[in-house]
C-alpha cells in the first residue's frame, strides 16, 4: 500500500466515523470508519518506513579496446549507496 492509499483509507474512515449520520441494519458504520482510519494510519506508517529503506544504486559502464586482441571490451560495475535519509 502506498502513501496515497493510506491517506485515502484514512479520509474515507473519518467520513464514515464522524460525518455520516444514518444507520444500516446489522452494520455499525462508525465502527467501520474507525477500522478504516486505523488501516489508513498503518498504511501511511508502512509507506514512510518503506520509503526510508530505499537504496540508491549507481551503475558505471566503461568501454575500451583490448590492445592484445583488438576487441571492444565493456566493463560494468554496480555500487550500492546505502539507505537514503
Amino acid at each position: 500500500m502506498s502513501l496515497g492509499g493510506g491517506i485515502f483509507l484514512l479520509v474515507i474512515g473519518a467520513i464514515l466515523a464522524f460525518a455520516v449520520d444514518f444507520t444500516v441494519a446489522g452494520v455499525n458504520i462508525h465502527l467501520i470508519g474507525y477500522i478504516l482510519m486505523a488501516a489508513g494510519a498503518l498504511g501511511i506508517i508502512l509507506g514512510i518506513v518503506l520509503l526510508s529503506r530505499r537504496r540508491q544504486v549507481t551503475t558505471t559502464s566503461r568501454s575500451g579496446i583490448d590492445s592484445a586482441t583488438g576487441e571492444r571490451v565493456t566493463r560494468r560495475s554496480t555500487e550500492d549507496g546505502g539507505p537514503l535519509v
